[in-house]
């Protein structure tokens, strides 16, 4: 309502805007309500089918903009409503171009509700306290707000608090007292609990009206139901916050995940110190992360010589990413080192692996090559568990070995791993890897092997290359420069074992 304080003052009015620039307002406000529905469906999607915090809190925005959107087309209805009618044209005169109808805002919003929801008649109300007199003016809406029987009249300033939160009624009482006594402008919120248990948020404004002694006569309020729109805000500062949770908890398992990795995968660039024996490996390594997932995966390297003198070689891919994964990465390289340190051949520590895997709390799949190279006789013997099999380079061409039988770790219980033997020549260069150096498809965003261009016939693409080349670490950074710039779907590693004379 009006305040009344324009009643006792004489002073100029605004003038009223056109009619026309209003229905223009009016007009355009609902093309960008409709506007932003039209968002909300297209890009959100059917969120009872997804957690992702990201979509969410895009939703929320939307119903934010939603909620603001239908405040204001109303508020302009209100308005365009109160606007006195055109005058009719002096005679003679051209009839004046009607202006566009005003279209109801339900018909603009096509999902508001209710009148409680959607009517701004409902959502708006005004009172006045007579100070002189002790009399309570309450509008029809304001009692709708509340959820109080007009006849019962409106509430005093005293009973005022008494449906107002605990927690609230220091702001409301702060705003009155502010109000009464300083004559300061009312502009606050506050919640009320209606009788029928249902909690509405409030926002209060209004001023003193002052007598001729410049005393505090009256007060006078707008109050409005902003309980949908502080609803839509609270939304959204969840929505966001729990995208930042998201964000600040996968940051720190890769984190973690990278801490751990590099403290299980062996960290030379050369080859590892040996102790004489008649032909020595030289190695090197290269871990290439994931371009697809923020997250560390399974994929894994190792050598190791033995107490006998003979190496062990292995490269394995177990499933899952982040910490899990290379959590038990550590787990299964422990277990690797310490049955060949205990003399176990690669097909027997194999089987034991997967008995490990299976029989483990958290039960997984995993893809493993495991040799063992001895120097003495210049042999490699061999197991693999439906893992990519090792590519042996000899006089500037390459091939890929002829795999024993073996199945998944932990797939089968009880599973038995055929070995293989093959003997090696000096300069002879065996390349190990994982399977994730598949790129991805231009048009499908998955791994292919479109073409027949896996990554180990890439590999053997290189062999000119690996023939020129003066160390593992050298074929290792060809590798690099072939491979590193692509995006793959999973991680992936290399682990090169060159033959020296």
């Amino acid at each position: 309502m009006p305040s009344p304080r324009s009643a006792d003052h004489s002073a100029a009015q605004p003038p009223h805007p056109p009619r026309d620039t209003v229905d223009a307002l009016i007009s355009q406000t609902r093309q960008l309500r409709g506007g932003v529905a039209a968002v909300r469906r297209d890009t959100t999607g059917d969120l009872d089918r997804t957690d992702d915090p990201q979509q969410r809190w895009q939703r929320a925005l939307c119903d934010l903009a939603v909620h603001q959107l239908d405040d204001l087309g109303r508020h302009l209805d209100q308005l365009r409503e109160g606007l006195p009618a055109d005058p009719p044209p002096p005679p003679g005169s051209a009839p004046a171009t009607p202006a566009a109808p005003s279209v109801p805002a339900a018909a603009s919003a096509p999902d508001a509700g209710p009148r409680e929801r959607g009517s701004l008649l409902s959502r708006v109300g005004s009172a006045e306290w007579n100070l002189l007199t002790d009399a309570v003016t309450w509008s029809d809406e304001l009692f709708q707000i509340f959820g109080r029987d007009p006849e019962d009249g409106g509430l005093t300033l005293d009973e005022l608090p008494s449906w107002v939160f605990s927690e609230d009624q220091p702001i409301l009482t702060a705003l009155v007292t502010d109000c009464l006594v300083d004559g300061k402008p009312i502009d606050g919120e506050f919640r009320v609990v209606r009788p029928d248990g249902v909690v509405r948020t409030v926002h209060m404004s209004g001023e003193p009206v002052l007598d001729e002694d410049g005393g505090t006569a009256s007060m006078w309020a707008v109050l409005r139901d902003v309980s949908e729109l502080r609803r839509s805000e609270r939304a959204v500062r969840e929505a966001r916050d729990s995208v930042r949770r998201r964000r600040d908890i996968a940051r720190t398992e890769r984190r973690v995940a990278v801490e751990l990795q590099e403290a299980v995968l062996p960290v030379w660039r050369g080859s590892p110190p040996s102790r004489g024996a008649t032909a020595a490996l030289d190695l090197a390594a290269h871990y290439f992360p994931s371009s697809s997932s923020a997250q560390i995966g399974g994929d894994w390297y190792d050598a190791l010589e033995l107490p006998d003198g003979r190496t062990l070689l292995s490269v394995g891919d177990l499933t899952g990413h982040g910490v899990a994964a290379t959590s038990g990465v550590a787990t299964l390289l422990g277990a690797v080192r310490g049955m060949a340190v205990a003399g176990l051949e690669p097909g027997a520590l194999m089987g034991c692996l997967s008995q490990l895997l299976d029989t483990s709390a958290q039960p997984a799949l995993g893809s493993a090559v495991c040799g063992r190279y001895d120097p003495a006789t210049r042999t490699l013997l061999w197991a693999q568990a439906a893992h990519p099999a090792p590519l042996l380079f000899r006089g500037g061409t390459g091939r890929a070995l002829q795999p024993p039988d073996g199945v998944l770790l932990g797939a089968t219980p009880g599973a038995r791993y055929a070995q293989a033997v093959e003997r090696l020549e000096p300069g002879d260069l065996l390349v190990l890897h994982t399977g994730g150096l598949r790129p991805f498809s231009t048009h499908t965003d998955t791994a292919t092997d479109t073409g027949g261009d896996t990554g180990a016939e890439r590999l053997l693409g290189l062999a000119p290359r690996f023939a020129t080349a003066r160390s593992a670490q050298e074929c290792v950074r060809a590798v690099v420069e072939a491979f590193d710039d692509e995006r793959r779907e999973d991680d992936a590693c290399v682990l090169i074992a060159r033959v020296t004379p």
